[in-house]
């Protein structure tokens, strides 16, 4: 039997990046918030001490920050027609756990995604008909254009202090910017990261080529920042453990740098960890939540009324929950039918390899999760894609993150996998190899999609999320297409050896890719296609908000970070400004 608590103005699930947000624009607006997060309570950056933190083996290898999937994994098959299996080590993606989230570990790369992106659909149908590509497909609209989320990306940046060179403020084309990016109110809140050697001769190279390279943006900050909530961030040292790290340096931007030690102070703010919530609890009529249901570190149950609920865990978890609590219906790729696990993409990954000779140093050990020099001449609609039969593109570039010795151990094609003759090659290579990442966008498919998996439970006899999923045709033409033009760079870069492959099928998950997954609780301007409405709020329980890269209707090239933050700017905009004012639907189904 639950123990009831007293109700409370707002209950968060999860305190990760969003959650961290939602929590301070709520606790601004004068209301009580709980935030339940189900990790441990790792509070400020000191609790990160190094070189504690720089221990691969633990964290990188061992996934030290990540979800604890001996307890609550992931099954996962590539056809609905397969038996699904639990996911036993975290490879392929990473969910974070414990307070910060996936926040905690992530690299740094810090995007706005195109107005082609949140068009895809009408500008698609527009300039190439409706019946382009693929059948399968279900590509859709955002229910916004680039415009409308303008000034929370803009924040969003000013509050991560991002790094980087604006291509297009206010109209106006800034050289060595991205020239592709829609219009921009200011420029980035601190310059870009210095440019490592690798990235210089990718630089030269792509331009040469015709093409239009310039600075990753990034939140490892390339000089000392101060956001506008008084918090002082560090620049990075360039130490090369980032991914799958915690910054000890006060370096990159995390909940715990930019915006967890003002919150944590809020007396309208209450913070509880190892705090399992088990369900979002709904009125008689199902179109209520009354709050959650959770477990402490202690096995006890507890129920906290609320007036509110944002669901701002990792995407995965999101889906997840509205599952178990029964709100929305189910996605069924047979019929097409139901709503939650719909469109679930993920992100198509390939790579090249430059191999230099002995005279070009690299030094791959100095990097960060987030300078490099890449180009988006082939992303979103950047490019003619008539001839290709293909939706969605990819940027690519020297975006090297580590040399971490454990992992990184670059040979060419033939080299033996072990041995003497392995070791002699990685000795060979180590300092002279450049990696062209290659990120591809994912189209949602009608095949793809997550579920609640009959068979397997968690440690709390709840059903495992299942996911299902392969990579649709589409992006393998894309991947194909962009890789080539990936390899044409690497051999201008004046490498001894070139190698590069792009992807294949089937998708797998014992190779880590990006942890980019999104969908399952899409927005959109129409009940029938989407969980969430443009305001990420549910279209079946008003006081509920679902906020998280789960809203992506299917995922662009770029990376994902960017558009979350920015997303839970909207909608805690939205919450403040209409939703407390006059509660119920901010948007008629």
């Amino acid at each position: 039997m639950a123990t009831r608590l007293p109700e409370t103005d707002a209950v968060l699930i999860g305190v990760g990046l969003v959650g961290t947000m939602l929590g301070r624009e709520l606790t601004r607006a004068g209301l009580k918030v709980i935030g339940l997060e189900r990790g441990a309570p790792q509070f400020t950056v000191p609790d990160f001490q190094g070189p504690a933190m720089h221990d691969e083996l633990k964290y990188s290898v061992r996934k030290g920050l990540m979800q604890d999937n001996t307890r609550e994994a992931v099954t996962f098959r590539n056809r609905y027609d397969q038996p699904a299996l639990p996911i036993r080590r975290w490879e392929s993606f990473l969910p974070g756990t414990g307070l910060g989230g996936a926040a905690v570990h992530w690299n740094g790369q810090t995007y706005r995604f195109q107005d082609d992106d949140f068009r895809l659909r009408s500008r698609t149908t527009e300039r190439y008909g409706k019946n382009f590509s693929d059948p399968d497909m279900q590509i859709q609209d955002w229910g916004f254009g680039a415009a409308d989320i303008e000034p929370f990306y803009d924040r969003f940046e000013y509050l991560l202090g991002t790094s980087g060179l604006a291509g297009n403020i206010k109209g106006q084309k800034i050289k060595g910017g991205n020239p592709f990016e829609d219009l921009r109110s200011r420029a980035y809140p601190t310059p870009p990261m210095k440019e490592p050697y690798g990235s210089a001769i990718f630089r030269k190279a792509a331009a040469s080529l015709g093409y239009h390279p310039f600075p990753q943006p990034s939140s490892n900050l390339s000089q000392q920042y101060t956001n506008p909530e008084g918090l002082t961030m560090n620049a990075c040292m360039f130490c090369g453990y980032c991914e799958r790290f915690a910054c000890e340096h006060y370096a990159k931007s995390s909940p715990q740098t930019i915006l967890l030690p003002v919150l944590l102070k809020d007396k309208n703010f209450t913070l509880k960890t190892q705090a399992q919530v088990l369900r979002i609890n709904l009125s008689a009529d199902k179109k209520h939540a009354t709050g959650v249901t959770y477990i402490d570190g202690a096995g006890r149950e507890f129920e906290q009324p609320a007036k509110l609920v944002i669901l701002g865990s990792f995407a995965l978890n999101n889906v997840r929950m509205l599952l178990l609590s029964g709100i929305g219906a189910p996605y069924d790729p047979q019929t097409g039918r139901g709503t939650v696990g719909r469109n679930y993409a993920y992100q198509t990954m390939s790579a090249v390899q430059v191999f230099f000779d002995e005279k070009v140093n690299i030094n791959p050990f100095m990097r960060s999760g987030a300078n490099g020099t890449v180009i988006a001449d082939f992303v979103a609609d950047n490019f003619d894609h008539g001839p290709h039969n293909f939706v969605g593109g990819a940027y690519f570039g020297d975006v090297m993150t580590n040399g971490r010795p454990i992992e990184f151990h670059p040979t060419p094609p033939g080299t033996p996998a072990w041995g003497a003759a392995w070791k002699s090659a990685v000795v060979k290579h180590y300092n002279h190899t450049v990696a062209l990442n290659i990120h591809g966008s994912s189209v949602a498919n009608r095949r793809n999609y997550l579920s609640l998996d009959p068979t397997y439970k968690d440690v709390w006899g709840l059903p495992l999320l299942r996911m299902t999923f392969e990579f649709p045709e589409n992006d393998l033409r894309m991947s194909a297409f962009v890789t080539a033009k990936a390899l044409a760079i690497g051999r201008a870069m004046g490498g001894v050896q070139v190698a590069g492959a792009p992807r294949k099928a089937p998708y797998t998950v014992t190779q880590y890719q990006t942890t980019h997954n999104t969908g399952g609780a899409v927005m959109g301007n129409e009940r029938a296609n989407s969980t969430v409405n443009r305001y990420l709020q549910s279209w079946d329980v008003s006081n509920l908000f679902v906020i998280g890269a789960s809203a992506f209707p299917q995922n662009a090239s770029y990376n994902p970070t960017g558009t979350v933050g920015a997303l839970a700017y909207w909608a805690a905009d939205a919450i403040v400004n209409r939703y407390l004012k006059q509660p119920g639907p901010l948007v008629q189904a």
